[in-house]
């Protein structure tokens, strides 16, 4: 064990908050996007597979997705996997293409998506911390074991706590972002 990589932990910290902009991409707001089907898994040729590999998703209007399915034999199964998938959505099969009318949201599953959105947030929040927490035991050890001095112990976990305040104040904006754009009738 040699002197701890602060930018490995910056990078980690950097991936948490990019997954929570993964994880807001399939939460529903009142307008339709291609990310919100993506997350599906389709039963197909025996196995299952993500809806991305067996058709083309396209938004043509606000308030439509377009599935356009390359394999007929498929075409009830994606319809299936859309209907089952817990979003509420009822597609409309037309021959090898759904359409998938996005209904406008109730004020009731707005607060519902929000507190959805809290909790997505929060978890990417105990992701930055425990990473802090693993630097720390890190440089902890480092300094134990005379690879670093007792002032460059102070300055790296001061440097580790500026980079978990910088990574959860992301968190806190992109949370703030989709509470907007979830509670904009």
């Amino acid at each position: 064990m040699s002197k701890p990589e602060l930018a490995k932990y910056k990078d980690r910290m950097d991936k948490s908050v990019t997954s929570l902009k993964e994880d807001f991409g399939g939460l529903r707001t009142g307008r339709a996007s291609s990310s919100l089907l993506e997350g599906i898994v389709v039963d197909a040729y025996g196995s299952t597979m993500p809806i991305t590999s067996c058709a083309a998703i396209s938004v043509p209007e606000p308030r439509m997705i377009s599935v356009n399915v390359w394999d007929k034999g498929l075409v009830i199964s994606v319809e299936k996997a859309i209907r089952n998938s817990g979003l509420g959505l009822n597609p409309v099969t037309d021959g090898t293409t759904l359409r998938v009318p996005i209904p406008p949201l109730t004020e009731e599953r707005r607060k519902d998506l929000v507190k959805i959105a809290g909790k997505y947030a929060e978890e990417k929040r105990v992701a930055v911390r425990n990473i802090r927490r693993d630097a720390n035991d890190d440089i902890k050890k480092a300094e134990k074991d005379s690879h670093i001095s007792e002032d460059e112990q102070k300055k790296m976990i001061t440097e580790i706590q500026s980079f978990t305040d910088a990574a959860i104040k992301r968190i806190d904006e992109q949370l703030k972002i989709k509470e907007a754009e979830i509670m904009q009738v």
